[in-house]
């Protein structure tokens, strides 16, 4: 039964309480009951709301109900298979004379807190406390993106493909987006070289990159270039730059770069076409600057480039 105070045990309360200050016969006449019922829950009333619940109506005996010859059978059975499924179980059962079926088996061994042992399940991945940058240019995060398709039907059916390159500074959001027909380590050296200027000219100086192990970053999982340094690691080590691989498949390591593909497909890729690569890359740059602009929660509400400006303004003020 539920442990919950039902409305029938507030009125029953009140139902004692009158009748044990005015008497059964005036109770009776002012509730409308008669005096049986009264002198019912008076007898079983013992000063607390909890006593008078009802009882459970469930019957103590079913003519059907397993006999103690078959819970004994079933108890050896258990006892011997600690580890075997319920319908296994049910089957051996049933070659030895059980006839049940399956579902009165598993509420026996509900009941009789019986029920086969269950392999333990995976433990519940539990993230660790990231490691947060403290200035700008610390941790670049580099990702690319394919274009849907139904943005550019046209040049899609002409065989051409359309891929974003993102950079996105960890400490400010900043972003720096770029338009290639091509996903290959040449593009990616390329966009490097764009982005550590565009950083540049921000005022950040780039010390580090991350991305995944995909071959446009690294030779890292190569059968036969594994040993091979790609053009983009070649750049980034010409730049004096650290490349850093993230953990094989695992996108979240590199979540902030993947959260920002997801807000540009909400809000790009979703309300625009292309015609051409130059017509994708002037588009693409409005929507960099807007997504620049844009409040964020994590800043604070303040936007990359706000966020930037404070950074530089705190720390000159520091220094004067």
């Amino acid at each position: 039964m539920s442990n919950s105070i039902t409305q029938n045990m507030r009125y029953r309360q009140s139902l004692i309480s009158y009748a044990l200050k005015h008497g059964v016969s005036s109770a009776a006449r002012k509730y409308n009951r008669c005096r049986s019922y009264i002198y019912y829950w008076l007898k079983r009333y013992d000063g607390t709301i909890e006593s008078l619940a009802d009882k459970s109506r469930r019957p103590h005996h079913h003519p059907n109900e397993h006999t103690q010859a078959e819970i004994d059978l079933i108890l050896r059975y258990v006892r011997r298979n600690p580890k075997i499924g319920i319908v296994d179980l049910w089957c051996k059962l049933r070659d030895v004379g059980y006839t049940r079926c399956v579902e009165s088996l598993f509420r026996v061994l509900k009941r009789l807190d019986k029920m086969p042992e269950t392999p333990e399940t995976k433990k519940k991945y539990v993230p660790k406390p990231y490691e947060k940058m403290t200035h700008p240019g610390e941790r670049i995060q580099i990702d690319v993106k394919v274009v849907p398709k139904y943005c550019y039907p046209d040049l899609y059916k002409q065989g051409v493909r359309l891929f974003q390159y993102t950079a996105i500074d960890e400490y400010s959001r900043m972003r720096y987006l770029g338009a290639y027909e091509e996903q290959s380590t040449y593009s990616s050296a390329d966009f490097l070289k764009k982005a550590v200027s565009f950083f540049k000219r921000k005022g950040i100086k780039v010390e580090c990159v991350q991305t995944d192990n995909g071959f446009e970053f690294t030779n890292r999982f190569s059968n036969s270039k594994r040993d091979l340094e790609t053009l983009f690691e070649k750049t980034a080590r010409e730049l004096n730059i650290r490349h850093k691989l993230i953990r094989p498949y695992t996108p979240r390591h590199n979540g902030k770069v993947e959260r920002s593909h997801r807000e540009d497909q909400k809000r790009f890729y979703s309300q625009h076409s292309f015609y051409s690569l130059s017509d994708f890359g002037v588009q693409l740059a409005a929507h960099q600057s807007k997504s620049n602009n844009r409040p964020m929660r994590p800043l604070q509400y303040l936007s990359p480039k706000q966020h930037l400006e404070k950074y530089f303004w705190e720390n000159t003020v520091q220094h004067d």
